[in-house]
């Protein structure tokens, strides 16, 4: 990979009109290396854009992994892009485990990280340490990701001090979606503004190792960011980030219900898939499938000794 092997993979170019544009993707000349929260903070120095996608399975993980996203994010967005949750509030801790761990087997080299589900870190620090530790031993991960700012502190401070490396998450923070009013930017007034840098900075001295900014104001994305000196991981908060991240199903065009404005489609898998899976049924229904290259056959001498066995012939 760039910067990692000397060999520059092919790119698989944007959806555009109903066709994907593929060239032949390169297997990387030698493994990656792990990628660490050392190297996050040293690509920053180095002005190297973080790459980070969610995956919440094994054969997603293991191509993205050989691709070489920097990190992958085991998302409670599974909630609604894989259990067709409404929001991702209902998602349980063995659900993100259970996903955690598909994923673990995946991957190899990129930053694992497991997000924190509602209410598994809210009400009791000593919990939230249990419940974040129950990611790296049950589930694979390599470090947690809840969302929150100065109220989070205490947990965040705990879970850092137990030895687990901690993502923060400011802006709209989905877990928060009935407060918020929705799935809202948030930021856009100066005193929205102000406490939102405040937060990051809280954050950062609180032992985050980078925090996700969601739906805020680019400029402001690109103040926080040049005010903290650990990665920002921007989701719908331009271009001035230290890396960015989408949700796997809005850029493979795999979620049905809406596509943020923020999101670029790279794919249109969801209309590729009802395709193939109404090929599949007119191949049934007309008898064109299974075709004869599809069956298994007895050698005739042996489906002749059959016949005789059963009294056919």
């Amino acid at each position: 990979m760039p910067g990692r092997t000397g060999e520059k993979p092919a790119r698989t170019l944007p959806y555009s009109e109903g066709t994907l544009s593929t060239v032949s993707v390169s297997a990387p000349a030698q493994p990656r290396k792990k990628v660490t929260t050392l190297a996050f903070r040293q690509k920053k120095g180095r002005g190297e854009p973080i790459t980070m996608l969610t995956a919440y399975d094994y054969p997603t993980a293991l191509s993205m992994d050989a691709a070489g996203v920097d990190s992958i994010l085991v998302g409670d967005s599974l909630g609604m892009v894989v259990l067709g949750y409404a929001n991702t509030i209902p998602v349980t801790m063995e659900e993100m485990l259970h996903h955690c761990r598909a994923v673990a087997r995946g991957a190899q080299a990129a930053l694992l990280i497991g997000d924190m589900p509602f209410m598994s870190y809210q009400a009791e620090v000593g919990e939230a340490v249990r419940n974040a530790g129950r990611f790296l031993k049950e589930g694979g991960m390599d470090a947690v990701k809840l969302e929150g700012g100065r109220e989070r502190v205490e947990a965040v401070r705990a879970i850092v001090g137990a030895g687990i490396p901690v993502m923060g998450h400011l802006g709209l923070t989905p877990q928060s979606v009935h407060q918020l009013g929705g799935f809202r930017a948030q930021g856009k007034t100066a005193a929205a503004a102000k406490r939102l840098v405040e937060d990051a900075l809280i954050l950062e001295a609180a032992g985050c190792f980078s925090i996700v900014l969601e739906s805020v104001p680019a400029r402001l994305a690109e103040m926080i960011s040049k005010r903290i000196s650990i990665p920002t991981i921007g989701i719908g908060a331009g271009a001035g980030c230290d890396g960015q991240v989408l949700v796997t199903h809005d850029l493979l065009g795999l979620f049905d219900r809406f596509t943020p404005k923020f999101v670029k489609k790279y794919a249109d898998f969801h209309s590729e898939m009802q395709r193939a899976f109404a090929n599949y049924i007119e191949d049934v229904e007309t008898k064109r499938f299974p075709a004869p290259e599809h069956t298994v056959e007895m050698d005739e001498k042996e489906w002749e000794e059959l016949l005789k066995e059963i009294g056919q012939v």
